[in-house]
């Protein structure tokens, strides 16, 4: 039972991931279509074709290996300049054949098809489409998590009662109370599990952070509790005792504060469209600090690899690596039903996030890339037109198509690595 979970787990996310990539492929060619680019191509996966298909003008298939996918647009490259010729170096020649390429998608009546005549700003949109896509799916799966499965919040209801008040040292039991140590105020007070504190000294409450600070701020004093038991209000009093702790941020200075004697119950509690926005915010600033630390931590994948260090715990994955833990998910017997599909919708939402983010990077070949060559388009055009001079035309992608190769193989090392390393030293999930 346990290796049929796993595979199922590691199935969800293949399947799941294939979905993406076809969706994301769709961002691309829904536009592109309706721009009136004509699109030979549709394919989810690389290698060897499995199955396609033909509708209209386009191909649609899949083939052997998931890991992907892609869109044709006929003309993503302009043709060559006549005026200038070509270089005869290996670039030269390596953007020349791209060409060649290129010009062997296009048919007769395609002259006004091409991609490269698109304004920038349809560009922009095409290519805009995919990541878009991406980051859509990821907040529908966050938002389904956070509304269906809810998000941990403590509430100010009363989860636990001390019988005593003992001093309580870091990564140790709770010693046994004896008759010198001092009876909990909230015992003493006649509080009981479950009940709801609503009052605090005259004050309303409406959260367990804000009831924490009123406790704290009134040692040795005598309060009035409001509280909500089996439907009806009761009000209990108690007297707070003397607590000396460390100060936030100083661990050798400390404060006087008052103490109680309750800990909070913790309850998921559903969030609707604005808290998963938050969320995504968040996470899109740790996606983007992930990008800009990305070198470092592949540098510390390679190391482990050889054997010089242990694995980082937060190093990046490959897909081996996230349908692995997928599977560990599922079959892990400690959790139940409805967190193992909350992990799995998460762990897909979080992929599609970072994937979107990762293609706006502006380098070629990424989305981002194509992105920021129509930009670079609109503003050259636009100061020709500011200062009176000649259309410079279309901007030249196949000028950066050496960039192209390098970020390419670059892309093609990583994933190697990561692939590799998910083999040899795996991430310990801690499942």
């Amino acid at each position: 039972m346990t290796v049929l979970l796993y595979v199922l787990g590691v199935l969800v996310i293949v399947v799941g991931l294939a979905i993406s990539i076809a969706l994301h492929e769709c961002g691309h060619m829904l536009p592109a279509k309706r721009f009136g680019v004509r699109v030979p191509q549709f394919f989810v996966g690389f290698g060897k074709t499995l199955w396609s298909t033909k509708r209209g003008d386009t191909e649609y298939g899949v083939k052997a290996f998931p890991l992907g996918g892609f869109v044709k647009l006929v003309g993503m490259l302009p043709p060559s300049d006549p005026s200038t010729p070509a270089k005869d170096s290996t670039f030269g020649r390596l953007i020349s054949d791209a060409r060649a390429a290129e010009a062997e998608l296009v048919r007769p009546g395609d002259e006004h098809r091409m991609f490269y005549r698109l304004p920038w700003w349809k560009k922009v949109i095409v290519m805009a489409g995919g990541p878009t896509v991406n980051l859509v799916i990821a907040f529908f799966l966050f938002g389904a998590v956070f509304w269906f499965h809810g998000v941990s919040e403590t509430t100010t209801k009363v989860a636990t009662i001390p019988d005593c008040v003992v001093a309580v040292l870091p990564d140790k039991p709770a010693p046994k109370c004896t008759t010198s140590d001092p009876v909990a105020p909230s015992k003493l007070a006649g509080m009981k599990v479950g009940d709801e504190i609503v009052g605090f000294n005259g004050t309303r409450i409406t959260s367990y952070d804000q009831l924490q600070k009123l406790i704290r701020a009134t040692p040795e004093q005598k309060v009035a509790i409001d509280v909500i038991r089996d439907g009806e209000r009761l009000t209990l009093t108690a007297t707070t005792l003397l607590n000396t702790v460390p100060t936030s941020g100083d661990s050798t200075k400390t404060v006087d504060v008052g103490y109680l004697g309750i800990s909070p119950l913790a309850e998921n509690v559903s969030k609707g469209p604005i808290f998963t926005l938050q969320q995504m915010g968040d996470y899109t600033g740790q996606t983007v600090q992930a990008l800009g630390q990305l070198p470092q931590k592949l540098w510390g994948v390679a190391k482990a690899v050889v054997g010089q260090q242990d694995r980082d715990p937060e190093s990046p994955q490959s897909v081996l690596g996230v349908s692995r833990f997928a599977g560990e998910v599922t079959s892990d017997d400690r959790l139940d039903a409805g967190t193992r599909v909350t992990l799995l919708v998460s762990i897909l939402a979080s992929v599609n996030l970072f994937v979107g983010m990762f293609n706006f990077v502006p380098l070629l070949p990424l989305d981002g890339g194509h992105i920021a060559g129509a930009l670079y388009e609109a503003v050259r055009r636009g100061f020709a037109r500011l200062f009176g001079r000649r259309d410079p035309g279309h901007f030249d992608v196949a000028k950066l198509l050496p960039v192209t190769y390098v970020v390419a193989g670059l892309l093609l090392l990583m994933t190697a690595l990561l692939v590799v390393a998910d083999l040899i030293v795996p991430v310990n999930t801690g499942l």
